[in-house]
């Protein structure tokens, strides 16, 4: 999804309050065959349905978030999929809502996979880590025999990540398979904590991990976005922020918003330390953009 996807600008709540756009956030591998007919299907049910947001449809499953003025709208569409689920599969699903419509336009696009990786032969739905809820994370943390690893990119680090977490510090995560190769030697023989915002890239990466060998390999189950609805601060290992895809830009505990900000020409999130700098200008340019040289909008 880019910043393009999103109408300006939009407002997201984890409560209801007085908002009137329900929103939904779903992902699950699971095999898909016939992927063109299903873009038919939800094709017609979002044009019925009124939805906007983008879905992406891959033979190794389904991802996307996705709004409607209603919260039954949304429920239809989770249900519709839901029922593509293989035998023991789950579907990861999140409602929320915006004050505002979240997406300027309603899109169902094919892919090769619903998460780049890049990997021939991950197959998530076979074979994976194990899922850990809040508070059994929170005990494997305290582990020392555990490595703690961020899968998500360095403009989604920048603003926060788990305390003691190693950050791998890639651009993509076409990246991330390389340096798991590369740090090989570190990672044997402890157990590997691995996390991401909504639990879909670490579902993936988890996959990866148990292909190449490892065998104690965890991921937490929804993501910093489910821990951070679920552990309150004083009990919290996460430290700082967490970067989202909307115009929320950031979340905290309890799924308040941030204090980040995002820059609009490189799409950078923005600390309130990165806005108080000689090279941030609004709507223009930022500390991030003098290093890369404006780097393309990473959303």
């Amino acid at each position: 999804m880019t910043e393009s996807d999103i109408a300006s600008p939009p407002k997201t709540s984890a409560g209801g309050g007085n908002a009137p756009w329900h929103v939904v956030a779903l992902y699950a591998f699971t095999p898909i065959e016939d992927r063109e007919a299903l873009r038919n299907e939800i094709k017609t049910l979002g044009a019925t349905l009124g939805l906007c947001g983008t879905l992406l449809i891959a033979q190794e499953g389904f991802n996307g978030t996705l709004a409607a003025p209603t919260r039954a709208a949304v429920e239809v569409l989770a249900d519709h999929l839901r029922r593509l689920l293989a035998p023991g599969r789950e579907a990861e699903i999140k409602f929320s809502h915006a004050t505002t419509k979240p997406f300027a336009r309603f899109k169902v696009r094919l892919k090769k996979e619903i998460v780049t990786m890049g990997v021939e032969g991950i197959d998530p739905s076979r074979d994976v880590g194990t899922y850990l809820d809040a508070r059994a994370w929170n005990a494997l943390l305290d582990d020392p025999d555990t490595v703690v690893i961020d899968t998500r990119n360095d403009y989604e680090t920048a603003i926060g990540v788990f305390e003691g977490a190693v950050d791998p510090m890639t651009r993509t995560f076409r990246a991330f398979p390389r340096w798991a190769r590369d740090n090989k030697a570190m990672l044997q023989g402890k157990k590997l904590a691995m996390y991401c915002t909504g639990g879909i890239r670490c579902e993936k990466a988890t996959a990866f991990m148990k292909a190449e060998g490892f065998e104690e390999v965890y991921h937490l189950k929804g993501g910093i976005l489910k821990y951070l609805e679920d552990i309150p601060a004083a009990e919290s290992k996460w430290q700082g922020e967490c970067f989202v895809f909307d115009e929320r830009v950031a979340i905290a505990h309890g799924l308040a918003e941030g204090d980040a900000e995002m820059c609009r020409a490189c799409g950078y999130p923005l600390t309130p330390h990165d806005l108080s700098s000689d090279l941030y200008v609004e709507n223009a340019s930022c500390p991030h953009c003098a290093v890369d040289g404006h780097t393309p909008n990473r959303r």
